[in-house]
This record gives C-alpha cells, structure tokens and sequence, in this order.
C-alpha cells in the first residue's frame, strides 16, 4: 500500500471489483444507504456504473473516463457516484440491465445508469469512449448532458423515470419499449469504433486476455441477419466464433 495513496469511499470494500477502481479520482461510493441519503440530501442525480473484473471494456472504460481528472472531477460535482459488481450484487445489475434494454433493445457492460435521486433510471448506456468517434459520443458528453437535463428538465427526466419504472413492472417484451430522446448509435457506428480493436489474426477484439461477450456476438448476429451489419464487419464476427 503506497504511503500518501488517495483512496475513494471503495477502500475498504472485499470485491476485487471494487478495490480496483479505489483510487480512481472519481469519488466512487459502494451501493448502500450513505450515497442514496446523500443523493436525496443534496438533490443530486446518481451516476451507477456495474461491471465485474474480468470485464475487457470496463477496464477500458475505467482507464479512459474514470482515471481522467477532468471527467472525474465533473462527476464528482455534480453526480453521486456509485460503483457496483455485477457478481456480488447480481439483483442490482439484473434490474438495470433490464431498463437499459426497455430503452435500448440491449445491455451489457459496463452498464452506465443515470439515476434520479430515489434511484430511477433516466438514460441508460453502456461503454463510451473517452473522444467521439463515428457518431458515438464521448463519455464525458454524456454525463454534462444528462447533468443538464437533470438541471433544466427536470419535469420531463421524471416523466421518464417514471415511465421506465413503471415498465420494469411488466414482462421485458418488445411492446414495452420506451420511446426516449437520446443517442443510440447505429450497429455499424458501434461495430467501426470497436474496428480499432479488432484483432484480424485470432478473432475478437484487444488482446490477452480475452473473454468472450456472448451478448455482443448475439447482438452483432442478429443485425447481421437483419442485413444491418457490412461484409467485412460480418466476416470477422464469424471468424471470432468459429475460432
């Protein structure tokens, strides 16, 4: 342990998970009641991020918005933020994961939840990238954005909330899919930013280690039987599994 070594409130927590992002410049709280009395106290939405520690692209994103002072340090202003594992809590990222997809057809993670004070959901995502790339944007753009509406909007972020809460209470079919202002990037958009990850020799995406995510090769086929998904992008999601 290095002498001087700034923690966050994740310091004493036994998830592996956890500890990893206790020095993260983002004043990260583990799920419990001090940050939820702390959102209701200071009128403050919550920022919940789930992921797990074999997860490739929650390092990824930990490493790029999470480590990053400016973004850490707009978070820390103006969000509650709250650092959850999927494995040690699965009830938690169940019930997320099933909002992000009434609003998006789809999850995954990590999983980015903004939440209004009591919890409900308003704009839910996944990973996003440091810098805007191929319509996708930056996590960081994201993040003032919902602050905004949050801010400015207050009157239809709890229409939303509301909404989304009340079709969690019913099956997750296609008819309860919430229309919702946003950003959802196209298959494609998603598939080009990840193209700088591919790896064309052995299949899928980055390097050692590799863990297969069954839910993206499951989306990326579907929208490829839908015809949404070009050739080359195509070949190498079947070469992933076939290898």
């Amino acid at each position: 342990m290095a002498q001087g070594q700034i923690y966050n409130h994740l310091k004493d927590e036994k998830s592996n998970y956890l500890t990893q992002h206790n020095t993260n410049p983002v004043q990260w709280y583990p799920y419990g009641p001090e940050a939820l009395q702390r959102a209701k106290d200071e009128d403050k939405p919550i920022f919940l991020s789930i992921g797990y520690s074999s997860c490739h692209w929650c390092h990824v994103m930990a490493h790029e918005s999470f480590e990053d002072i400016v973004t850490a340090e707009f978070l820390n202003q103006n969000f509650i933020n709250i650092k959850v594992d999927k494995e040690e809590l699965p009830d938690i990222d169940n019930y997320y994961q099933l909002a992000c997809q009434v609003m998006n057809g789809r999850g995954g993670w990590p999983l980015s939840c903004f939440l209004t004070p009591d919890m409900k959901p308003y704009f839910m995502g996944t990973y996003f990238p440091k810098d805007a790339q191929n319509g996708i944007p930056s996590f960081l753009e994201v993040a003032k954005n919902m602050q905004m509406a949050y801010e400015n909007d207050r009157e239809n972020v709890l229409v939303n909330a509301e909404k989304i809460t009340e079709a969690l209470k019913q099956p997750p079919t296609v008819e309860h899919k919430i229309e919702f202002e946003g950003h959802y990037p196209a298959p494609m958009a998603i598939l080009n930013a990840l193209k700088n990850y591919q790896d064309n020799d052995f299949g899928g995406y980055g390097t050692e280690p590799k863990f297969p995510h069954f839910a993206f090769y499951e989306w990326a086929i579907e929208h490829m039987l839908e015809g949404m998904v070009e050739p080359d992008q195509g070949n190498h999601i079947i070469k992933t599994i076939e290898l």
